[in-house]
């Protein structure tokens, strides 16, 4: 499957049953998944080590945007507001075939550089701050 057609919505975490609102200029969308640890943990009878998961770490998510700074409904400055005031927003990826994964996340915004014939974008690094919640499509 293709990432075209993907979407990345926001909305405050306080407004549980608020509509989410999308994110324009999607560019790229990250990896999306748990990595567990592998903890050691072998007994003093093993011949060889044994291993088992630990607790996941989701890692941080990066999403890219076009850079456009033309309206207060831009990517770049809502994304940029939640990160100058520390703001934990909620968010709700769709990919193409309807499948959706929610969470909270703290963001943090860079511009990146360019140069001739290069394009200027807007990386968005999500912390999350929650469980993963993915629904499958009906």
């Amino acid at each position: 499957m293709l990432a075209n057609g993907a979407k990345l919505e926001y909305k405050e975490k306080s407004d549980v049953a608020g509509a989410y609102k999308e994110l324009p200029g999607l560019k790229e969308i990250p990896d999306c998944g748990v990595e567990p640890e592998k903890v050691e943990n072998t007994g003093l009878n093993d011949k060889n080590k044994q291993y088992e998961n630990g607790i996941g770490d989701l890692g941080d998510m990066t999403y890219k945007f076009k850079y456009e700074n033309g309206a207060a409904t831009s990517a770049y400055r809502i994304l940029r507001k939640a990160q100058e005031s520390d703001k934990v927003l909620s968010f709700k990826e769709t990919l193409k075939d309807g499948t959706t994964t929610e969470y909270d996340a703290e963001v943090s915004v860079k511009r990146t550089g360019g140069g001739v014939n290069g394009v200027v974008e807007v990386e968005a690094k999500m912390t999350i701050c929650s469980d993963l919640k993915v629904t499958d499509p009906s």
